[in-house]
Protein backbone atom coordinates (compact mmCIF):
# COMPACT_ATOMS: atom_id res chain seq x y z
CA UNK A 1 0.00 0.00 0.00
CA UNK A 2 1.27 3.72 -1.16
CA UNK A 3 1.02 6.45 0.74
CA UNK A 4 -1.01 7.81 -1.69
CA UNK A 5 -3.96 4.92 -1.30
CA UNK A 6 -6.54 5.51 1.24
CA UNK A 7 -6.98 3.16 4.76
CA UNK A 8 -9.29 0.38 4.22
CA UNK A 9 -10.62 -2.25 6.19
CA UNK A 10 -13.15 -5.50 5.55
CA UNK A 11 -16.68 -4.67 6.83
CA UNK A 12 -17.11 -7.72 9.32
CA UNK A 13 -14.06 -6.53 10.91
CA UNK A 14 -14.65 -2.74 11.26
CA UNK A 15 -18.35 -3.55 12.39
CA UNK A 16 -17.19 -5.86 15.32
CA UNK A 17 -14.67 -3.13 16.48
CA UNK A 18 -17.29 -0.72 16.21
CA UNK A 19 -19.66 -2.81 18.31
CA UNK A 20 -22.24 -2.96 16.09
CA UNK A 21 -22.36 -6.93 16.42
CA UNK A 22 -20.91 -8.55 19.43
CA UNK A 23 -19.01 -11.27 17.32
CA UNK A 24 -16.82 -11.06 13.91
CA UNK A 25 -18.75 -14.25 13.27
CA UNK A 26 -22.15 -12.73 13.76
CA UNK A 27 -21.06 -9.61 11.82
CA UNK A 28 -20.02 -12.11 8.85
CA UNK A 29 -23.31 -14.27 8.98
CA UNK A 30 -25.56 -11.10 8.73
CA UNK A 31 -23.59 -9.93 5.69
CA UNK A 32 -23.51 -13.15 3.86
CA UNK A 33 -27.89 -13.00 4.67
CA UNK A 34 -27.63 -9.82 2.66
CA UNK A 35 -28.86 -7.89 5.76
CA UNK A 36 -25.82 -5.17 5.53
CA UNK A 37 -25.81 -2.65 3.19
CA UNK A 38 -22.71 -0.64 2.01
CA UNK A 39 -23.42 2.84 -0.23
CA UNK A 40 -27.01 1.36 -0.67
CA UNK A 41 -25.65 -2.23 -1.99
CA UNK A 42 -25.27 -5.56 -0.35
CA UNK A 43 -21.91 -6.30 0.93
CA UNK A 44 -20.11 -9.78 1.97
CA UNK A 45 -18.02 -9.97 5.30
CA UNK A 46 -14.42 -9.34 2.95
CA UNK A 47 -15.91 -5.95 1.18
CA UNK A 48 -13.40 -3.06 2.14
CA UNK A 49 -14.79 -0.11 3.74
CA UNK A 50 -13.59 3.27 3.49
CA UNK A 51 -13.87 6.37 5.48
CA UNK A 52 -16.82 8.11 4.33
CA UNK A 53 -19.15 4.99 3.44
CA UNK A 54 -22.55 4.85 4.38
CA UNK A 55 -23.49 1.68 5.90
CA UNK A 56 -27.04 0.00 6.58
CA UNK A 57 -27.54 -3.13 8.77
CA UNK A 58 -30.48 -4.38 10.02
CA UNK A 59 -30.66 -5.97 13.28
CA UNK A 60 -33.80 -7.65 13.87
CA UNK A 61 -37.13 -5.31 13.76
CA UNK A 62 -34.27 -2.52 13.68
CA UNK A 63 -32.65 -0.78 11.07
CA UNK A 64 -29.60 1.63 11.35
CA UNK A 65 -27.89 4.00 8.93
CA UNK A 66 -24.56 4.73 10.20
CA UNK A 67 -21.31 6.53 8.14
CA UNK A 68 -18.08 5.28 8.82
CA UNK A 69 -15.80 8.39 10.63
CA UNK A 70 -12.92 5.80 11.19
CA UNK A 71 -11.36 2.79 10.47
CA UNK A 72 -10.04 0.19 13.81
CA UNK A 73 -9.12 -3.41 13.04
CA UNK A 74 -8.96 -3.94 16.83
CA UNK A 75 -12.20 -3.62 19.39
CA UNK A 76 -11.64 -1.23 21.85
CA UNK A 77 -13.95 0.43 24.85
CA UNK A 78 -17.88 1.66 24.40
CA UNK A 79 -16.71 5.31 23.90
CA UNK A 80 -13.86 4.47 21.55
CA UNK A 81 -16.39 2.46 19.52
CA UNK A 82 -19.00 5.37 18.76
CA UNK A 83 -16.45 7.94 17.46
CA UNK A 84 -15.92 4.75 14.85
CA UNK A 85 -19.14 6.11 13.21
CA UNK A 86 -21.39 8.28 13.22
CA UNK A 87 -25.49 7.16 13.06
CA UNK A 88 -27.58 9.40 10.85
CA UNK A 89 -30.62 11.72 12.00
CA UNK A 90 -33.38 9.30 10.21
CA UNK A 91 -31.90 5.82 11.79
CA UNK A 92 -31.63 7.56 15.13
CA UNK A 93 -35.68 8.91 15.07
CA UNK A 94 -36.85 5.65 13.53
CA UNK A 95 -35.21 3.52 16.78
CA UNK A 96 -36.15 6.78 19.36
CA UNK A 97 -39.92 5.50 17.39
CA UNK A 98 -39.36 1.92 17.70
CA UNK A 99 -38.50 1.96 21.17
CA UNK A 100 -41.61 4.05 22.38
CA UNK A 101 -43.94 1.47 20.43
CA UNK A 102 -42.08 -1.10 22.11
CA UNK A 103 -42.66 0.92 25.58
CA UNK A 104 -46.12 1.85 24.86
CA UNK A 105 -47.24 -2.60 23.53
CA UNK A 106 -45.71 -3.73 26.82
CA UNK A 107 -48.95 -2.03 29.05
CA UNK A 108 -48.77 -1.61 32.18
CA UNK A 109 -46.04 -3.20 34.53
CA UNK A 110 -43.51 -3.63 31.83
CA UNK A 111 -43.27 -6.72 29.45
CA UNK A 112 -45.38 -9.37 29.99
CA UNK A 113 -44.49 -13.50 30.02
CA UNK A 114 -46.15 -15.43 27.02
CA UNK A 115 -48.97 -17.32 28.13
CA UNK A 116 -47.73 -20.97 29.24
CA UNK A 117 -47.02 -22.54 32.41
CA UNK A 118 -47.48 -20.33 35.43
CA UNK A 119 -45.18 -19.22 37.52
CA UNK A 120 -43.75 -20.13 41.15
CA UNK A 121 -46.16 -17.49 42.63
CA UNK A 122 -49.00 -18.52 40.48
CA UNK A 123 -48.93 -22.11 41.01
CA UNK A 124 -48.82 -21.93 44.50
CA UNK A 125 -52.07 -19.43 44.16
CA UNK A 126 -53.41 -22.07 41.99
CA UNK A 127 -53.43 -25.03 44.33
CA UNK A 128 -54.31 -23.07 47.42
CA UNK A 129 -57.91 -22.09 45.68
CA UNK A 130 -57.95 -25.92 44.38
CA UNK A 131 -57.45 -26.79 48.32
CA UNK A 132 -60.03 -23.78 49.47
CA UNK A 133 -62.25 -24.64 46.91
CA UNK A 134 -62.06 -28.57 47.38
CA UNK A 135 -63.22 -27.97 50.98
CA UNK A 136 -66.46 -25.78 50.28
CA UNK A 137 -67.39 -28.53 47.84
CA UNK A 138 -66.97 -31.39 49.74
CA UNK A 139 -69.34 -30.12 52.64
CA UNK A 140 -72.07 -29.61 50.24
Amino acid sequence: MTTADPPRLRLDKWLWAARLYKTRALAAADADRGRVCVNDQTAKPGRELRLGDRVGLRQGPIERVVVVRQLAALRGPAPVAQGLYEETPASLDARQRWAEQQRLAAGPGGVQPPPGRPTKRERRRLVDWQRWSASADEGA
